[in-house]
């Protein structure tokens, strides 16, 4: 008989697998691969949670609270980080995590609802190392761990009509470089301002206006109206000191340095953004009917734009 309960919902995914297959061959990178979701899987019951079931280089897992959702990512992002490679050239592989709380339906031991929906699509939004929240799984906690969650606004969720509102989990250890995709944070560390332009369109974005979310979607904080661009495409952040764009599409973002001809490739990873480029949204700056975006990185004395 199918059971209604309030669950945090937990979806976990190794990203950079396929990379070892190449590298190592078919049984090491199946040994690695399996070993780790092992580990992550072991995480779960120790924080009292059940894994719903494995999905190849991920697992889905239930809680009954969100603090022991929490407790779990960082548990399982540390874990992974101290993974010993076997092998000097082994291509990183790196966690993403996403949750949500809300009603699920659990029946012949597998979960079905709106929050295990909220909380698959929302893994496609995480970049490398990240752990993605709802305000659902927010009003769960204390405030000491709501403090350490950061608001990136609202995200249009493949296969939703209402865009759900997207927190981003810091790491527990500010220095820990090993528990944050960026390395540790400087809380002295004041931003630069960073000037996007579209077509006509340009804005200075510094301070309390980051995170940007780019995207097709009229909630995107950087709204491009193009059918070759995600609802919520990329997003750029503040860290450590620097700009990172981070790629949520599938069609990737390009960012071009100055006049390099190199262009940097994104597929769900990040990049510095430094002086001035284009970002391409869908595809490579080169094809003239590309959305792209110039950006330019200034010091706040350059300018005396607000955001």
């Amino acid at each position: 008989m199918p059971s209604i309960h309030q669950r945090c919902v937990l979806f976990a995914d190794l990203r950079g697998s396929t990379s070892l297959y190449e590298t190592l061959g078919n049984a090491a990178a199946t040994a690695l691969v399996t070993q780790n979701v092992s580990a992550l899987a072991r995480i779960v019951r120790e924080q009292h949670g059940r894994v719903v079931k494995t999905l190849g280089d991920g697992l889905m897992a239930v809680f009954d609270s969100p603090a022991q959702g929490v407790r779990a990512a960082d548990e399982m992002h540390e874990s992974l980080a101290r993974t010993v490679p076997v092998a000097r050239r082994m291509p990183a592989v790196e966690l993403q995590v996403a949750l949500a709380h809300g009603e699920v339906v659990e029946m012949a031991g597998d979960c079905f609802g709106d929050a295990v929906n909220v909380a698959a699509r929302l893994l496609d939004h995480a970049g490398d190392n990240e752990t993605l929240a709802t305000s659902a799984v927010l009003a769960g906690l204390s405030g000491r761990e709501q403090a350490r969650f950061r608001s990136l606004d609202r995200m249009q969720l493949r296969g939703r009509a209402e865009p759900v509102h997207v927190h981003l989990l810091e790491a527990r250890r500010l220095g820990d470089a090993a528990t944050t995709a960026f390395g540790g944070l400087s809380p002295l560390a004041e931003p630069e301002v960073i000037r996007l332009t579209w077509v006509d369109m340009t804005k200075v974005f510094s301070g309390p206006s980051l995170p940007i979310v780019l995207g097709r979607s009229p909630q995107a904080t950087y709204s491009i109206d193009d059918s070759r661009v995600s609802r919520s495409h990329a997003r750029i952040d503040w860290h450590g000191g620097t700009f990172q764009l981070t790629d949520l599409s599938y069609n990737g973002s390009f960012v071009r340095f100055g006049e390099s001809a190199e262009i940097v490739s994104l597929r769900r990873g990040s990049c510095t953004l430094h002086g001035k480029g284009v970002i391409g949204l869908g595809a490579p700056p080169l094809d003239a009917l590309a959305p792209c975006v110039s950006f330019e990185v200034l010091r706040l004395l350059d300018t005396d734009a607000g955001p």
